[in-house]
């Protein structure tokens, strides 16, 4: 029997995932059809974990293959719902009605304030105070007014700033679409000098904010690269290390047993190689420069991952949210493939012998460990292939940096589904658990550190910092959320010994 504790954690989490899924039905509510399509994706992509997770609390174990025919299904079902999605969207697009802009009607005159002269011209914009301290020439700051209308952004106010300056006014349309048509006007009247971004105030009103080119992020310096360069040799070395560790012997003091480390140093390698190249093929995508990566070397798992920055203004929250998603998931999928394979290769006389409790460590390693190994485990050493292990590892690195907090990529992640704001709360509250967690752990202290003096500073605002991502996005985002809380959290000892790890 559960104790009660234990049971109050599950129905915590059953509670907890109840509640995300019903505030994103309520969220899709105001789309119609368009918003209850996306929240069934969302459902159908969490739906398999959620059920693997809860029978495995209650005592009910999957094979592996009913796992994967729970994933291929939930996968088939996405696939299906996004067809659906695309149809209502096209849909729905052919009938919109065209604006009376579009199609030359004239504005309706209560639509329009009406100039003294000209009932029916446009309304001039509102006159720019004389301030000394605004940096923007005034020939230029007369053209960058002369983009808004009432038809995008009827602008009302402009303040100072840095060396820009803000616009308050009212937006007009849709926010992506007003962006890009008034960014591709002050790029046809100004040509590259300036950058046009769409944030929210203080009071989260849209406003629009213009800052000359020349702030735009830096390319990597000489010096930065020899630093990656260098970072990364160190990494290989402590892959070595790491690996000499978990095979019994030192590396360094025996360099000559090289090829007994090769292997899985290599597996620790293709994680991290993984990663950095689902981050590249996506800025590749999206048109933005990364930075070298800036791998993190550490003796216990060889890397804690990479620092990698963006080198170019990111257009708006999908991209931030495909970029910063796209490492974890690729290295979180070889990982946890390498994990399953290696479970499925393990047998009595593999390489490596691992006390069963081990695997009462993380609760998606312990439970995929109890379905592919079943009795094995109630053994008090258990054999497993060198594949598990390096899975094993490559999830606790992925997992680490899908931690919700600065410029980590799950702190980018959450920054792009819900804004600044909870980003910014998400990242203290995560240095918080990291805290308390470092009573049990010393790594935990450690990689606190890293993100306070690295990493604790929120991605800069996209170009368009206001349109959120779509809730299939949403979905990948808590998955991935899910999933790293899982690999990190520890079975208790008594769920751990009702499942039968350790005997």
């Amino acid at each position: 029997m559960f104790t009660v504790t234990e049971t109050s954690v599950i129905v915590l989490i059953l509670l907890a995932a109840v509640g995300i899924l019903g505030w994103g039905f309520y969220r899709s509510q105001p789309f119609g059809k368009l918003g209850i399509l996306a929240w069934l994706q969302s459902v159908v992509l969490m739906a398999p974990w959620l059920l693997f997770f809860g029978l495995f609390a209650a005592g009910v174990y999957l094979n592996l293959v009913s796992i994967l025919f729970l994933l291929v299904a939930s996968a088939g079902l996405y696939i299906f719902l996004g067809n659906q999605l695309r149809a209502a969207a096209k849909d729905a697009q052919l009938q919109k009605p065209t604006s009376a802009v579009e199609n030359g009607n004239e504005i309706p005159k209560e639509a329009a304030p009406q100039s003294e002269n000209t009932p029916n011209a446009p309304p001039e914009l509102p006159q720019i105070p004389t301030i000394e301290v605004l940096s923007i020439p005034d020939e230029d700051l007369k053209t960058i007014q002369g983009i808004f209308g009432i038809d995008t952004f009827f602008a009302t106010e402009t303040i100072p700033y840095q060396e820009g300056a803000i616009f308050k006014g009212n937006l007009r349309g849709e926010a992506q679409a007003v962006h890009t048509r008034l960014s591709a006007a002050l790029n046809s009247r100004l040509g590259d000098r300036y950058r046009l971004f769409l944030v929210e105030n203080q009071d989260e009103k849209p406003v629009f904010v213009v800052l000359p080119s020349r702030n735009d992020p830096k390319s990597s310096t000489i010096p930065q690269k020899v630093l990656a360069i260098i970072l990364l040799l160190a990494t290989i070395a402590t892959c070595f290390e790491a690996a000499g560790i978990l095979m019994g012997f030192d590396f360094f003091n025996n360099l000559n047993r090289y090829n007994d480390a090769l292997p899985i140093a290599a597996g620790f390698l293709a994680v991290l190689a993984a990663h950095e190249i689902g981050h590249w093929l996506l800025a590749l995508r999206h048109n933005i420069r990364l930075s070298l990566p800036y791998f993190i070397p550490t003796w216990q798992l060889g890397s804690f991952g990479a620092i990698t920055r963006f080198e170019s203004l990111l257009p708006n929250r999908n991209v931030l949210f495909d970029i910063a998603f796209a490492g974890p998931a690729a290295g979180g999928i070889v990982s946890l493939s390498m994990l399953v394979i290696g479970l499925s290769l393990s047998h009595p006389g593999s390489f490596f012998q691992i006390p069963a409790q081990f695997f009462s460590g993380s609760i998606l390693v312990g439970s995929l460990a109890r379905v592919v190994l079943g009795s094995a485990l109630q053994q008090p050493i258990v054999d497993v292939h060198p594949l598990t292990v390096i899975g094993w590892l490559g999830l606790v690195i992925t997992a680490i940096n899908l931690m919700p907090a600065g410029q980590l990529d799950g702190g980018r992640i959450v920054q792009a589904i819900y804004g600044r704001q909870i980003a910014s709360r998400a990242g203290v509250a995560t240095l918080i658990v990291l805290a308390i967690a470092t009573l049990a752990n010393p790594l935990a202290l450690y990689w606190a550190i890293v993100i306070v003096f690295l990493q604790r500073d929120l991605e800069r605002p996209c170009l368009n910092d206001i349109t959120e991502p779509d809730d299939a996005r949403a979905a990948l985002g808590l998955l991935a959320l899910f999933l790293m809380l899982v690999t990190l959290i520890p079975l208790s000892p008594g769920l751990a010994g009702r499942l039968g790890i350790g005997g």
